[in-house]
């Protein structure tokens, strides 16, 4: 079986030193563990939960901190899927004063994305990536299921 990816992005401040902070770091390690189950549940289905992280320097950060502990699934930002909004918050030293990007969904604020948004968002965008297959499946075998005029009148 061909595995579609379900590709998930990641990306957080990384300072000189090679640091993030506490909520970046928490986010992390909830993203590994979603991304061990996605690939669980998603194989049979024929799709592949990839993880790619990717690190913020501390100049662009500067210049946009709530760039830093962003999530995409399939292309899109973890908060469309949830229908979630943005914020920001106070973090920490590796941060500096900066006000770092939060989550609210449902009228709770999280600073560190749990797992089970993770998996909530990322199964929601498996289903429309496996519905949009689906679509384009069924419209080949309409076009296929068609014998040509030609063939049926000859005998």
């Amino acid at each position: 079986m061909i595995m579609r990816p379900l590709p998930i992005v990641w990306q957080r401040l990384v300072n000189s030193g090679g640091q993030t902070c506490h909520r970046c770091g928490v986010t992390y390690e909830a993203l590994q563990r979603a991304v061990a189950k996605l690939k669980d549940v998603l194989a049979p289905l024929g799709l592949e939960a990839t993880l790619e992280t990717k690190e913020i320097q501390e100049e662009s950060f500067k210049a946009d901190p709530s760039a830093s502990n962003r999530i995409w699934i399939a292309g899109r930002p973890l908060e469309e899927w949830l229908s979630a909004g943005v914020g920001s918050s106070r973090c920490c030293s590796v941060c500096g004063e900066s006000e770092c990007r939060t989550v609210e969904v449902g009228g709770a604020v999280f600073e560190a994305i749990p797992e089970d948004l993770i998996l909530r968002a990322a199964l929601i965008a498996a289903a429309q990536v496996l519905g949009s297959v689906s679509e384009a499946a069924s419209g080949q075998r309409e076009q296929g299921s068609c014998q040509p005029t030609c063939c049926t009148d000859a005998r």
